[in-house]
């Protein structure tokens, strides 16, 4: 495939999924620098390892895997700067998903109980909460089933002890 070809694809099929990047920018990040450090970092690597994708899994299953391994490495590495790259125009001006002023306090509270989580826990409760499988977690993870049920009940068990002390 032509590589203007291949970037259309990647930019419309991002495009369409660049909701599952957000959602982990905001999990990760409580800074708005750091969350657009993550964006464009996660961009680069999904755009990086496109060509790798096979279609083995579905497209938002691989966006989910680079995205939240970058995530975790980012933060591994103690928030370093990303390396610079030249990001396509088009990715550039990704529209930013609008923000619901309204959110609820009760959200606010699960998204603070959630940030003071491990990086795994974080990612798991993500999936958890977007309605993901437990064997669509535990690929997208690269942990077994058994151990993603394992973990997920540990989790509810904390959030459960943060938010009801």
């Amino acid at each position: 495939m032509k590589k203007d070809n291949l970037e259309q694809e990647f930019v419309a099929r991002v495009t369409e999924s660049q909701g599952i990047v957000h959602k982990i920018c905001n999990i990760y990040c409580k800074d708005e620098e750091h969350r657009k450090d993550l964006f464009q970092e996660i961009l680069i690597q999904l755009w990086k390892s496109y060509t790798s994708f096979r279609g083995e899994a579905k497209f938002s299953t691989w966006m989910y895997r680079v995205g939240l391994n970058v995530a975790i490495q980012y933060f591994r590495k103690g928030k370093k700067r990303p390396e610079e790259t030249e990001l396509s125009a088009k990715l550039q001006n990704l529209p930013e998903l609008k923000k619901d002023d309204s959110l609820e306090e009760e959200i606010r509270l699960l998204y603070k109980a959630i940030n003071t989580l491990n990086d795994i826990e974080k990612a798991i409760v993500m999936l958890y909460l977007e309605e993901k499988t437990n064997e669509e977690i535990a690929e997208i993870t690269g942990i077994t089933q058994n151990y993603v049920r394992v973990k997920m009940n540990r989790v509810k068990t904390k959030l459960k002890k943060i938010l009801n002390p």
